[in-house]
């Protein structure tokens, strides 16, 4: 069973991913800012982590940085989510490591499709 990681300081956001997440047959741990987003990748070790952009403590960026930077998290797949379609944070969130980048509000059914893809189970 592959796992995700949903990382928002957003309730709803969190509550809504993760029922849509469990309902695809995955396995789903929460984080609600960046510092408890890095301790949990790595003790739930995710195939994949959904991370917003703007968080107290660490932003998405910093978070997807510090993944990054770790070879231990070279596989994981991070899907940067933001409120923000700038063109500047998209091209920054890819050149920082992130696999895609989807703005909100977001179709779920899209969103579901996209980490198929990612996970190869599309």
């Amino acid at each position: 069973m592959k796992k995700i990681l949903i990382v928002d300081d957003e309730p709803n956001i969190v509550i809504s991913l993760e029922f849509l997440m469990k309902k695809e047959g995955f396995e789903v741990a929460v984080a609600a800012d960046g510092d408890e987003a890095l301790s949990r990748a790595a003790a739930f070790s995710p195939d994949l982590i959904l991370l917003d952009v703007m968080m107290p403590k660490k932003s998405g960026f910093e978070v997807c940085e510090a993944l990054r930077a770790d070879p231990a998290q070279a596989a994981l797949k991070i899907v940067m989510l933001t409120a923000k379609g700038r063109d500047t944070e998209v091209a920054r969130g890819l050149a920082i490591g992130a696999d895609a980048y989807v703005t909100k509000p977001f179709s779920t059914k899209d969103l579901v499709v996209r980490v198929k893809e990612l996970l190869g189970l599309a």
